[in-house]
């Protein structure tokens, strides 16, 4: 019985101590890229892309799109991470702040010249506009979703 008396509160101080890491733990955010390349030319996107066509036309302005390559990366809150695409593209992540809907999230892409804040939706696509791909009327876009 005095031994029980004596583990109760170590067991006890011990797993209030675990307490903050494990919420740390569960305010990690997971980001996901997508590298695409928007053209003028008309024609059939990608399929891979067929949920975030609309909101591409609407937003980029362009007719067809082209899957290019895709990462994902976990962040803590507050910590930093990157996205390698492909095609040389890497986007380089802060993750700043979180609560249930939202991510606020520093984003540099030095390819497409940009370094701004973003405030990401969970499940909801962020469409970075980019540099031209080399190819005449075509350019780079990023899509970012925060789950």
């Amino acid at each position: 019985m005095k031994t029980t008396r004596l583990l109760l509160p170590l067991l006890l101080l011990a797993a209030v101590t675990s307490l903050p890491s494990i919420a740390r733990a569960a305010d990690g955010v997971t980001v996901r890229g997508i590298l695409i390349s928007a053209s003028n030319e008309s024609g059939e996107s990608d399929r891979r892309l067929a949920a975030y066509v609309p909101n591409l036309k609407r937003i980029l302005r362009f007719e067809s799109f082209r899957f290019l390559g895709e990462d994902s990366a976990t962040l803590g809150v507050p910590a930093g991470g990157h996205l390698a695409l492909g095609s040389g593209h890497r986007i380089e992540l802060a993750s700043e702040a979180i609560d249930g809907k939202t991510i606020l999230i520093k984003v540099r892409w030095p390819a497409g010249n940009v370094r701004h804040e973003y405030v990401l939706h969970r499940g909801v696509p962020t469409i970075l506009g980019g540099p031209s791909t080399g190819h005449a009327g075509e350019v780079y876009a990023v899509i970012l979703i925060g789950r």
